[in-house]
């Protein structure tokens, strides 16, 4: 475990890399003002100026993105997002500020929804360099995958079908222009062609969902997919109240949010444990998948949706093609220890 101030220092120095004279912004929220202003005075050292954002100065949560903001991401040369997730604010102003960051082809933005003083502590704090070669050893055996199965302990059983039309992506800390990532880092991603079987969500849930409801371990989600949509009549949860809301959040906001439109395999290996934190846990090496927007910019997908909830699958087997690569959480490739 490191401090806050070396996370924030690699954030800057190591994965955006901010150069002297660049345009820089910054948007926080009232909860992570802390980090927020140490991204902005780490970042202010090198370029002289910082446009800061605080959501809260444009209303109560969740807000709509304002112009303001929009005119600085289309015009930044490094654009930094540190603020809490608020319920129906993916739609109504995250979608909407990535749409402006995918548009403007010099930006490179740091994505940290739902960061805290922990997590920059501990996945902000992980190896890089190492990061990046566990995630170059995954792309390589999943990239021209035909299909992937994903099985473990807890009844979790489904089969993702892959289409060569459809980009993988690695996402290991290293922000190129023209590109964004959720820091911290350490995953393989891509938009499945379709999914079938039994998903069991016992990790958490992405968007507000982790912050309300934590850990999943006792009241997993349990969701049938067919031809790449959950069927509605099979999720199961323990708990009536997320099993309404998650239901509402699949199948109330537009007719993809209940696609899947990612697949993604967590490669920081730094990671020991989950702390019920999606920005986080979702590169803890295991398996999530997310309902809704594939992120059409990044993999090529040629559908969308305004909605995107990701869900966590502790200790998964996976075969790519037959080959087992991850055995109960434990990659089994070589040169991973």
């Amino acid at each position: 475990m490191g401090t806050i101030e070396q996370g924030v220092k690699q954030a800057v120095e190591n994965c955006l890399r901010v150069k002297a004279g660049e345009k820089a912004v910054v948007i926080t929220d009232q909860e992570t003002f802390e980090i927020g202003s140490a991204l902005k005075a780490a970042i202010e050292k090198i370029t002289g100026e910082v446009q800061f954002f605080v959501m809260e100065d444009f209303g109560k949560r969740p807000i709509d993105y304002p112009p303001a903001i929009d005119e600085a991401i289309r015009a930044a040369d490094v654009s930094v997002y540190a603020a809490q997730g608020a319920k129906g604010e993916g739609q109504t102003f995250r979608m909407h500020m990535l749409n402006a960051v995918e548009a403007n082809s010099k930006l490179r933005h740091a994505h940290m929804t739902g960061i805290t003083p922990q997590i920059m502590e501990q996945g902000m704090c992980s190896d890089y360099n190492e990061i990046q070669r566990i995630s170059r050893l995954v792309y390589e055996k999943v990239k021209d995958a035909k299909e992937i199965r994903v099985v473990t302990g807890k009844g979790c059983d489904f089969t993702a079908e892959f289409s060569p039309k459809l980009k993988w992506n690695i996402s290991d800390g290293d922000i190129k222009p023209g590109h964004w990532k959720n820091l911290p880092d350490g995953e393989v991603s891509t938009c499945p062609l379709s999914v079938n079987g039994t998903v069991v969500f016992d990790g958490c849930l992405g968007d507000s969902f982790a912050e309300r409801y934590g850990p999943l371990e006792n009241t997993p989600v349990i969701v049938e997919i067919a031809d790449g949509r959950a069927i509605k009549e099979s999720i199961r949860c323990d708990n009536e109240e997320l099993l309404k809301e998650y239901i509402e959040y699949l199948f109330e906001i537009d007719q993809n949010s209940n696609r899947v439109g990612e697949f993604a395999i967590g490669t920081n290996t730094g990671l020991t444990e989950l702390i019920c934190n999606m920005l986080q846990d979702e590169k803890h090496p295991s398996v999530h998948i997310a309902f809704g927007s594939p992120r059409p910019a990044r993999t090529r997908a040629t559908w969308d949706s305004k909605s995107h909830i990701d869900g966590l699958i502790k200790n998964p087997t996976i075969y790519v093609d037959g080959e087992i690569i991850m055995e109960n959480g434990q990659f089994l490739l070589e040169g991973i220890v």
